[in-house]
């Protein structure tokens, strides 16, 4: 019988400190998280200075938390898995030098992780079942990528932003019309009470046939919309322009992700990221995928935002391959998938 292989797992590559352990990349005992969002809320944006001193406080009670639930002690872990980026440099740097802290105490082996490969992970954790080869949407507030998931820990990037990610687009416009920060759950929710059809916002493509994405003209548009109506003193909607904002955005994620899957002939889709928790993604793409005969998952939201879990569950697949990390290993604020 094979051995099960236990990791501890940190995450910490932008507001949320969290940590956890995972049982062969798929089964989780804990995963405990401590969110910065109320922090940041005053400042309408992440602070990154800010967050990286919360991350500090907090690693410490945040590790010892996700031990006890998953009543293990470190002689029986088996590896420490960390994100060293893309993110934060600050944040980063806070959970890559406890890790390695960790692992020159323990004398357990080190894993540095993708945080982009340990989104499209989340998803082995939600479906124990789930093998690749598939296509992962990875669509957050930092990032927003179509990946061809070849094999475990191997991706081929097909499209990705070319200017602001998904996220970041939902997080402007929110603050555009006095919703606040985070703007992706309040950009959802009031657009649940408005018409997504009600202002013809633009979506970008390329006429180079190429699947990459452009958000920062739909963002412009929505803020030329509300400049004009200001001007004219009319009442604006605020339900409308974000649900039809919302469905702007979303148009382009599902078209494009549909046409990765006929190019590589795949009938899977794995959605990861923070934006993954939209209603209206959700909905949209299950509905264009049963009619072009593509199964789509979505991870439950706690596995959506970043979390450790899926940083553990990437680091299985690296430590069934053999990848360890040396002590002299350094965060990667800018790093790119498969690097």
């Amino acid at each position: 019988m094979e051995k099960n292989i236990k990791i501890l797992s940190i995450e910490s590559s932008c507001d949320e400190t969290s940590a956890a352990v995972v049982v062969n990349g798929r089964n989780v005992l804990s995963n405990i998280i401590a969110s910065q969002i109320a922090i940041h809320t005053k400042f309408g944006g992440v602070v990154p200075e800010v967050a990286s001193r919360k991350h500090i406080e907090a690693i410490a009670g945040v590790v010892d938390s996700a031990m006890k639930e998953a009543k293990l002690t470190f002689q029986e872990i088996d590896a420490i898995g960390v994100t060293y980026g893309p993110g934060l440099v600050g944040a980063l740097l806070v959970g890559v030098q406890y890790a390695k802290g960790l692992s020159y105490a323990t004398h357990k082996p080190l894993i540095a992780v993708n945080h982009i490969e340990g989104h499209i992970s989340a998803n082995f954790i939600q479906y124990k079942d789930l093998k690749p080869p598939f296509l992962c949407l990875v669509v957050s507030g930092g990032h927003t990528f179509i990946v061809y998931a070849k094999d475990y820990g191997e991706f081929e990037v097909m499209g990705q932003t070319r200017d602001d990610a998904a996220g970041e687009a939902f997080d402007k416009v929110a603050r555009a019309i006095g919703l606040g920060y985070p703007g992706g759950p309040k950009i959802d929710k009031i657009s649940k009470e408005g018409n997504e059809n009600a202002i013809k916002f633009p979506r970008a493509s390329f006429h180079d046939e190429s699947l990459d994405f452009s958000f920062s003209g739909v963002k412009s548009s929505v803020l030329n919309y509300l400049n004009k109506m200001e001007m004219k003193g009319e009442q604006i909607n605020k339900a409308d322009v974000a649900a039809s904002f919302q469905k702007a955005v979303v148009d382009v994620l599902v078209e494009n992700t549909i046409k990765a899957c006929r190019i590589k002939k795949v009938d899977k889709i794995a959605v990861a990221g923070g934006v993954a928790s939209n209603s209206c993604l959700r909905k949209t793409l299950k509905e264009v995928g049963e009619i072009n005969n593509i199964t789509v998952l979505f991870p439950e939201p706690i596995l959506c935002t970043d979390n450790a879990a899926m940083i553990g569950s990437a680091a299985y697949f690296d430590y069934i391959k053999g990848k360890r990390a040396t002590l002299d290993f350094n965060a990667i604020p800018n790093l790119k998938l498969g690097e």
